[in-house]
């Protein structure tokens, strides 16, 4: 099941990829899929990595622990919208 993304359709996805590989040819979609797998793991261990820089300077700083909940809160709320866009974008590939 495709779904709709960004208001594309089954149909509309299928001529994108037609277009994609007629473009760029069958044997560069390994290699664009790749790059476009590491920049999505780069974007998720960034997240990560500012997550527990927050965390680790709240304990040594002794940030009020409701802050520290409110700005982990924050994080995964942005970490769950980019894996909203990066998901179908996943199951597409």
């Amino acid at each position: 099941m495709v779904g709709t993304f960004l208001f594309i359709g089954g149909p509309e996805v299928f001529i994108i990829i037609l277009i994609v590989v007629m473009f760029f040819g069958a044997d560069k979609i390994p290699d664009i899929a790749r790059a476009l797998g590491k920049g999505i793991r780069q974007v998720k261990d960034a997240t990560n990595e500012i997550k527990s820089e927050i965390n680790d300077s709240a304990k040594n700083h002794g940030v009020d622990a409701d802050l520290a909940n409110n700005i982990n809160k924050e994080i995964k709320e942005a970490k769950e919208s980019i894996d909203e866009v990066t998901g179908p974008i996943k199951r597409g590939l």
